[in-house]
């Protein structure tokens, strides 16, 4: 509808064991762009969780130990549903997000796609010796049950990038979205629910205690986690009571640095939405820019004309470029960095106003006269709220990025690619772009340094973090024992 509301309330059910269920209780879902309920999302109680991470395991070694080549099938055929209904799950996920439509469908059908590139994957085995003798593989089993947590900036992308590959490895999985985005997510379980057998994928919806409990169950062998660093720090130490192994990717303060040689027109927009897709609630974002003095002016020109000229509103009216900021208490804590910029003594060159009206929207904010020690530079702002911050040399600008607890990732934007990634390569991050900021493919890993989290995820080296490693060392004959060397 042009003018963005909703005619109707949506309730979505849990899905365990292969079937849609009602929670005990129900909490409320909001629409950020106007503050009012959209749905009810199922309360998962203790006796359903318990459930689901049972019927979980019993799928493991049972409905879910098949041939590889079945497994990669029920991938491609999550792919097609996922893809026949792209256009209802967008629009609800933006209703419960805040993202323009055309952009929430795009992250479904990425989705389906990640089903798609997951399947395609080879699970590799290393042969160490072929001998005569003896001969030693290395191979990958499944780890088993797999818990599987994610936020609400990107629900469904993120979901599918944990589910799809933990059932390539051939684990089963218990999913628990974010509270503040379950409506979408428990959509795509009914999906799922027509294609997968029983109990290999189920959903789950609660708040951060159902969270705590589903990490903490000695049934789950492996956490794969998306959210804040103090998040992941308790989900290592709940999962450390069963040793199950975890993956982290947590909060990101991204540097991006830009040379005196760029065209600042041409690298202002790669540069713009590298900040602001998804109004800056994407942990692999710009969040500090660093601009040589000699084209500071110019590119900081370009990026407020592109601000002032971005369409903010209701993610379901037509042209909307940005959403709102997707919840009340994210949408204070950027509220609460513009205060801080203005009594730190920072300036808007665009943004900055902060009076309130229906929905939680803020306008794209450049921020100048702040360094690395402000709360703005230093923190992560997950918020549309850019630092830009003048360098006079490579050393200096590298030493400012590094000057960070974060290490998720980082972008040099210059015309000569091999001084780009001799300073990429002294960043302290999991990923250095060149020209471009925040490009994610399924076929390549991705990870951070330091506290942006453990592990890794996507492509072969993500999927094998689902996998246990096994060596099968034999000997060809019993006799070998007894011969020397």
């Amino acid at each position: 509808m042009a003018d963005g509301s909703t005619t109707q309330l949506h309730t979505q059910r849990m899905l365990i064991g292969g079937e849609l269920v009602e929670g005990a209780r129900t909490f409320p879902v909001l629409n950020p762009a106007t503050e009012e309920v959209i749905g009810t999302a199922p309360d998962c109680d203790e006796e359903q969780l318990e459930e689901a991470i049972c019927v979980a395991e019993e799928a493991r070694g049972g409905a879910w130990a098949i041939p590889e080549g079945q497994q990669r099938e029920y991938l491609l055929d999550c792919a097609d549903a996922i893809h026949a209904n792209a256009q209802r799950i967008g629009r609800l996920l933006t209703e419960e997000q805040g993202k323009p439509i055309h952009k929430a469908i795009a992250e479904v059908e990425l989705a389906a796609n990640w089903f798609r590139n997951t399947a395609a994957l080879e699970i590799p085995e290393h042969t160490i010796e072929s001998s005569p003798r003896a001969h030693i593989r290395v191979v990958h089993r499944p780890m088993g049950v797999v818990a599987a947590i994610v936020p609400w900036n990107y629900p469904i992308i993120l979901a599918v990038c944990k589910v799809a590959p933990a059932l390539r490895a051939g684990n089963t999985v218990v999913l628990k979205p974010s509270p503040f985005t379950p409506l979408a997510t428990l959509m795509m379980g009914e999906t799922l629910a027509d294609v997968l057998p029983p109990g290999t994928v189920n959903i789950v919806a609660g708040g951060d205690d159902l969270g705590a409990r589903l990490v903490n169950h000695p049934m789950v062998r492996k956490v794969s986690f998306t959210g804040s660093v103090e998040a992941g720090k308790s989900v290592a130490i709940a999962s450390a009571a069963h040793l199950s192994r975890i993956t982290l990717e947590l909060g990101g303060n991204d540097a991006a640095i830009v040379l005196q040689d760029v065209d600042p027109r041409s690298a202002a927009r790669g540069i713009f939405w590298g900040a602001f897709e998804n109004s800056g609630q994407y942990r692999c974002a710009i969040k500090r820019l660093y601009l040589h003095h000699r084209i500071y002016d110019e590119v900081a020109h370009e990026l407020v004309e592109l601000a002032r000229g971005v369409r903010v509103g209701n993610g379901l009216d037509p042209g909307t470029e940005m959403g709102p900021v997707s919840n009340a208490p994210q949408y204070e804590r950027v509220l609460n960095f513009i205060a801080d910029t203005k009594d730190s003594g920072g300036s808007f060159a665009c943004g900055g106003a902060t009076s309130k009206s229906q929905g939680y929207f803020v306008e794209p904010c450049l921020v100048e006269g702040l360094d690395n020690g402000a709360r703005l530079v230093d923190e992560e702002q997950f918020g549309p709220v850019l630092p830009l911050i003048p360098f006079s040399n490579e050393k200096e600008a590298i030493a400012k990025a590094n000057d960070s607890p974060y290490g998720l990732g980082g972008s040099v934007w210059t015309g000569d690619l091999a001084r780009a990634e001799a300073i990429g390569r002294q960043l302290d991050c999991g990923t250095v772009w060149i020209n471009q900021h925040g490009n994610l493919r399924p076929d390549t890993p991705f990870g951070g340094l330091k506290s942006s989290g453990l592990g890794v995820e996507y492509g072969l080296l993500g999927l094998l973090e689902f996998m246990d490693l096994q060596v099968i060392s034999a000997l060809r004959s019993i006799n070998s024992v007894h011969q020397k060397g």
